[in-house]
């Protein structure tokens, strides 16, 4: 069965309410979706803590039938600028679904990353790039067999959250989450309010305040 390209459903976020995402960390987002969008964190992201670049992205999604990597050929051409890569690939651990050509073609595009649930290669590559994102569950150095077979912008499944095309994608060093246009509007109201409430734990610490007053904890019973 030949590579399907599937048509995304239609999304009217606004380039406004994505960008209000931009300073929030994976950490305040996982805690507001309570599990429902916060992908797996075994699939973690390639360059070490403190070096990673922020992913930040709307998906451009893609099913591969490993070691079959079809879809991840064709969507080289449907992807743009500002966009992250996301593969399902099952989880599969014996070929990896990307490497350093087609990735420097995307990084080259403009593209913010890739998202891999299964395996990617030329590691030592891909996370010297300070400024393309990387994450993936494993790495292998055995490339992929097989071009025929695949779906782009088909809803997938990404260590164990779902992931249409069009949603949001954020990673750091922490992990990934990946957030629905509803979440995008719905939850933004709240990851403010939670990040600015952490700014203010920070300052009042800082400042001497008591942990007790600083987080209206009840005084300790003696």
């Amino acid at each position: 069965m030949p590579v399907t390209l599937h048509t995304p459903p239609p999304s009217d976020l606004t380039a406004a309410e994505i960008a209000r995402w931009r300073p929030v960390p994976v950490a305040i987002a996982a805690d507001l979706v309570q599990g429902e969008g916060q992908i797996d964190p075994a699939i973690r992201p390639l360059r070490p803590a403190g070096q990673q670049p922020r992913l930040f992205g709307q998906a451009v999604t893609v099913r591969c039938d490993a070691p079959d990597f079809g879809a991840v050929l064709h969507a080289l051409d449907v992807i743009t600028r500002g966009q992250v890569l996301v593969i399902d690939a099952g989880g599969h651990r014996e070929a990896a679904m990307i490497g350093d050509i087609l990735s420097g073609h995307l990084r080259a595009k403009g593209v913010a990353g890739v998202v891999c649930d299964g395996a990617v290669r030329d590691t030592g590559t891909l996370g010297g790039w300070s400024d393309f994102a990387v994450f993936s569950r494993f790495i292998n150095p055995r490339g992929p067999s097989g071009a025929e077979r695949g779906d782009i912008n088909l809803p997938v499944t990404i260590g164990g959250a779902a992931v249409a095309a069009g949603d949001l994608v954020i990673g750091d060093d922490d992990g990934l989450v990946a957030l629905s246009p509803a979440q995008v509007r719905g939850l933004i109201d709240a990851a403010e309010a939670k990040l600015a409430r952490e700014e203010s734990w920070i300052a009042g610490l800082a400042a001497g305040k008591s942990a007790t007053e600083v987080f209206g904890l009840p005084a300790l019973s003696r």
